[in-house]
Parts: structure tokens; sequence; C-alpha cells
């Protein structure tokens, strides 16, 4: 019998799978992020071995899962071909399949996002002989498709070419009843506009995703597609170098210590240090640790400390409690940024307690900012960013 579990990713807004044969007891992981206890707790109450961990591509969004997953299960890890993997890996050419009791992963090369991207056809024999659906990376999204522009260095046009024979010389020829299940949701800077929907219909695609509307030809697709794309992230070249490299010993998820005011003090004198108040910005605005910056615990907060934290210098956070900044760490491990060296324990209470300088933000109305955007000393800047 058919097993099919997906995990959301909340912030990173990355959605995983597993899936897998009930009675044959075997399973395959598609694309897992780093923190994997949830894909081992799903195997262990479902009574399943994890046979297959697989890679659609290398990724650039967030720190993969795939090699801790496979040292901890001893599944073989699966991806496309490609000679920047420098780990052990099963390199899969098109039409391989992977064999999960009745169910079984079709191997499909979908140059596009990357140019080893794989998708994976799913066939199910209880359902017939035909695939039921398929599994489309970063290719295709609800309302979206991939990005082709994150590799830089003039590939752009060349993956967009490819992209646009993946979608319309291999994709919609399946039919449009074949369910598509996509690795990213709304939130995800993977591509411009990635509708709200984590799992869709090819039909449905063909009929109300705008970029399959553009086919009038290969060129104005790929005039079209590559017009008005955002800035890439500053931090997705960094972690597709972490991704293809071997890992030694990455440490596993641990909270902080937490630290006195004093001794977050001496630590947050540090030049090097990077003070975080993950508080809201109201409260930020109304007194913090001088020197922080505010990036508020919300669903943008790993977008943000992607863009505005470097992984060569140390953190420091500051929180409203111990499980904000538990939630905090956890989404910064997500994305390669680890060297957390604590927290201020009882927050900023703490601080104010211990008599210590804080610093403040004065608050403007949009009235009072407009009377005064045209003194020299004011400078405006436009926080507003869709992910």
């Amino acid at each position: 019998m058919l097993i099919f579990e997906y995990f959301f990713t909340s912030g990173l807004a990355q959605i995983s799978y597993l899936v897998g044969d009930s009675k044959a007891a075997v399973a395959a992981v598609i694309d897992p992020r780093r923190d994997i206890d949830i894909y081992l707790q799903m195997a262990k109450e479902q009574g399943l071995r994890i046979a297959y961990v697989i890679e659609t591509h290398i990724h650039a969004e967030f720190v993969s899962g795939a090699q801790s997953l496979a040292n901890r299960t001893g599944a073989q890890v699966i991806g496309g071909r490609s000679d920047e993997y420098r780990f052990d890996l099963r390199h899969v050419s098109d039409g391989e399949v992977l064999e999960l009791g009745q169910v079984r992963l079709q191997i499909m090369h979908s140059p596009s996002h990357t140019p080893e991207h794989i998708s994976l056809q799913l066939f199910d024999t209880q359902q017939g002989s035909d695939p039921i659906a398929l599994f489309t990376g970063d290719t295709l999204f609800n309302l979206d498709v991939g990005r082709p522009d994150l590799l830089g260095e003039g590939s752009e046009r060349k993956l967009a070419s490819e992209l646009f024979h993946t979608l319309f010389d291999r994709y919609l020829p399946l039919g449009d009843r074949i369910e598509i299940y996509s690795f990213h949701g709304a939130g995800s800077a993977g591509g411009k506009s990635i509708g709200d929907r984590h799992q869709s219909t090819l039909g449905n695609e063909r009929l109300f995703n705008s970029v399959l509307q553009e086919k009038s030809s290969e060129e104005a697709f790929i005039d079209t597609l590559l017009a008005d794309m955002p800035e890439p992230p500053r931090h997705y070249a960094r972690l597709k170098k972490l991704n293809v490299g071997a890992i030694e010993q990455w440490e596993s998820l641990s909270l902080a210590p937490p630290l006195s005011p004093d001794d977050f003090q001496s630590l947050a004198g540090n030049a090097n240090m990077q003070v975080v108040d993950i508080r809201s910005i109201l409260a930020f605005g109304g007194g913090h640790v001088p020197g922080a910056i505010n990036i508020a615990l919300r669903n943008e907060f790993v977008s943000w400390a992607g863009w505005m934290l470097y992984d060569s210098r140390p953190i420091l956070l500051v929180g409203e409690s111990t499980e904000d900044v538990h939630q905090a760490i956890t989404q910064l491990y997500r994305i390669g940024l680890d060297d957390i060296r604590g927290y201020l324990h009882n927050g900023i209470t703490d601080w104010q307690n211990a008599a210590l300088p804080l610093s403040r933000l004065q608050e403007w109305t949009v009235h009072e900012l407009n009377a005064r955007r045209e003194e020299p000393d004011v400078q405006v800047l436009d926080g507003k960013r869709s992910f």
C-alpha cells in the first residue's frame, strides 16, 4: 500500500516528501531538510526502512539533510549527474527506476533550475500502469516555475531554454490528470511568485500558470521569464557550495547557553559579534541592546537572516522567551548559521534590571515621515520585501 507523507517547513517554505510501500516496509525521502529527526520518527511510526535519500538538485535555499539521513539509516543517496558533488552518491540518468515494493519512482532528467535537476514520476501498481504523480523539485510550482538565474555566469538563457523544453516537451505531455508535487510554496525566493497550493495538477497549471502561457516561441518564453527577476538572496551561493561538499562532522541542533547581562555585554562588545534581537519591531524600537539589529521572529525571519547575517561571524540572540530563541536557532541551523554563542537570559528584562544602557528608535507616523523626508539628514529606506 502506498505511503505518502509531506513535510512543510515554514519560513523556508520548503517541502520534502517520504514515499514508500507499507507492505514492503520500504521508503524514500526526497529533498530532506537539515534537521532530520522528523523523517526518522515518521519511518519509525510507520515501520519503514529508508532505502533511498533523493536530491532532486543541488540546493541553494537550505542546508540539505541528505548525507546525515543516509548516515543514520544506511540509505543510498541518489542525485542527478554532476561533477560538482564531492561526496558519495549514486548518479542516476533519465529513465532509471527506484523500486519501493509496489511503488516505484522513475527518474526524469529535467534541466531547468539547475543543469543536473531530476524529477520523479510516481507509479503505484494498485493504480494502473501509468504514472499518477510527478515530483517536480524546483522546476514547476503552483502558478510559477523555478528560477534559471541562480547559477549566474551567463547561464541564465541556457537554463531558461532547457526549462522551456522540460515543461513543454516532457511535463505537459504526461497529461492533465497528473498530480504535481513541488518542493517550495508561497514565500520562497525560488520563484518569482509561487502560489499558495502545495499540490496541483498539470491540467491546473496549464490553465492558470502564466508561465505556461508563454509558448509563442522559445525566445519569447525566455525573455518573459527573465524579465524583472528579483535579486537572488545573498546566502544562496554559500549554501550551494555547502551542499556539494562531504560532511565531516556537522554539529547537531542544540540550544545555545543562557547568558547573564554582564556576560552578554562582554561578548557583545566584540566587534565581530552579530547581536540579533528577534523581538517584534515595536519592542525593539522601545529599547534594545546597543549595536543590536532587529530581525523579528516572523515567517520571513529565515529569509532576512540569510540576507543580513554572515556565517563567518558569531551570533548572540535576544528574545522574549526561551521557546522563541530555540525557534530562531532552529531556523538559523537550517541555513547553516551555527555559531550561536548564547542568548540573553530572561531577555531585555534582565538587561534593564541590571541598569545597563538601552538604545531606542523613534517611531514616526506616515505623516511625520512625509513632513521630514526632505530634510538633509533623513534617508528613507523601504523595508518591505516579498519572499
